[in-house]
């Protein structure tokens, strides 16, 4: 079952709780992409991790050229644990959402998890992880798969993920504390 930030759920039984009845032309099904749009919408308008972490021990900027994305992540890691993550900067939903969505991820793993799921999310975006059992590891972030479709918008969604391995690589590794 999806849990979305809203409070609301997703599964086969109770979409139309979360979107109302489904216009007459799509029958009784509610397409899968309707539910992704609102949760990429969702993330790109949430506020909980768009902030300044006052205990950071990384921070790391994330500029995409081609679009003028561009992110600050932070990090507070403890004992080779994220603690915390927040980020601040501006862009386009996908890149936001994104962001967003790794730092729900993220949040309280181990750095070696955290760049198992990074080196998952990026190869899913390119479109070599396709796997369902693989890709439901990512959470709310399997959402943007079909990103791989739009070859314009790879760097928009990949931003941050590359901005934690950047981050992650420049402060040594798993051993920071």
């Amino acid at each position: 079952m999806r849990r979305f930030k809203s409070g609301g759920t997703a599964d086969a039984f109770n979409v139309t709780k979360i979107f109302g009845k489904p216009p007459r032309f799509k029958g009784v099904k509610i397409l899968l992409e309707d539910i992704y749009t609102e949760l990429i919408a969702e993330h790109s308008r949430a506020k909980e991790n768009r902030r300044t972490l006052e205990h950071a021990t990384i921070k790391e900027r994330g500029h995409n050229p081609t679009c003028g994305d561009e992110i600050t992540l932070q990090l507070e890691i403890s004992d080779g644990v994220i603690v915390d993550a927040a980020f601040g900067g501006t862009g386009c939903a996908i890149s936001q959402a994104s962001t967003d969505m790794m730092i729900d991820l993220l949040r309280g793993k181990k750095i070696s998890e955290a760049r198992r799921l990074a080196e998952i999310f990026i190869g899913m975006i390119h479109g070599e992880i396709t796997d369902d059992a693989t890709l439901d590891e990512l959470d709310d972030a399997a959402a943007l798969k079909n990103i791989s479709n739009m070859p314009a918008r790879v760097k928009c969604a990949t931003l941050a993920w590359h901005t934690f391995g950047t981050a992650v690589k420049n402060s040594g590794g798993d051993s920071r504390a």
